[in-house]
């Protein structure tokens, strides 16, 4: 039996990751809720770390930077945009002049203006990191195809959780579903890089 491919390596498109000077790095929903919250996923601790470098990297690099907030309802039980939870975690905490967009979709182009944001940089490479890998990752990727872009997820700087399987099949781990969504993604939609280091300059 042959070894499988992606549908980009089988049509030829290039499988290289973005450069950091020709991308735009969009951070998505890198937040308290995932650290100390009700939804504090397992590795979030090493996810952020590994963002916080690709962060540095895109700052060094003169890369646009956007910061993607998720906002639920006020005095909810996830994402109150009046409490701690929705605050963005400090070791990728946004300087001064970074765009910073607020969503309420898993979808980061559902609602906002992130499009427009990033039509004016210029860049049709983007550069995706945050949380939950299987989730608003996954739907902001897709969607990017849709509207023009390509994208890389840096992997080690996204994590999920684990979930019910299906028809109450015992447990998705969250290394397992990080896994399976990062092929899914990488058939299509994406381009995977492991880490920092192996985004070009």
């Amino acid at each position: 039996m042959s070894e499988p491919k992606t549908l980009l390596s089988m049509a030829g498109a290039p499988l290289q990751p973005s450069k950091l000077s020709e991308a735009a790095l969009v951070l998505i929903d890198c937040q308290n809720e995932y650290v100390s919250g009700v939804l504090a996923l397992p590795g979030v601790a090493a996810a952020l770390g590994e963002s916080a470098k690709v962060l540095a990297r895109a700052r060094a690099a003169g890369s646009p930077v956007i910061h993607v907030v998720h906002h639920g309802r006020p005095g909810g039980g996830v994402f109150d945009p009046e409490g701690p939870s929705s605050k963005i975690a400090p070791e990728v905490a946004a300087l001064d002049g970074e765009a910073q967009v607020i969503k309420a979709l898993p979808n980061a182009f559902a609602g906002t203006n992130l499009d427009d944001i990033l039509k004016a940089t210029g860049k049709k490479e983007l550069i995706l990191v945050g949380f939950m890998t299987h989730m608003c990752v996954s739907a902001t990727a897709r969607v990017a195809t849709d509207l023009g872009y390509r994208t890389t997820i840096v992997a080690n700087a996204t994590a999920t959780r684990d979930l019910p399987g299906p028809g109450g099949d015992g447990v998705v781990k969250a290394e397992d579903l990080k896994r399976a969504e990062l092929a899914a993604l990488a058939d299509r939609f994406s381009i995977i890089a492991n880490t920092a280091e192996d985004l070009g300059e």
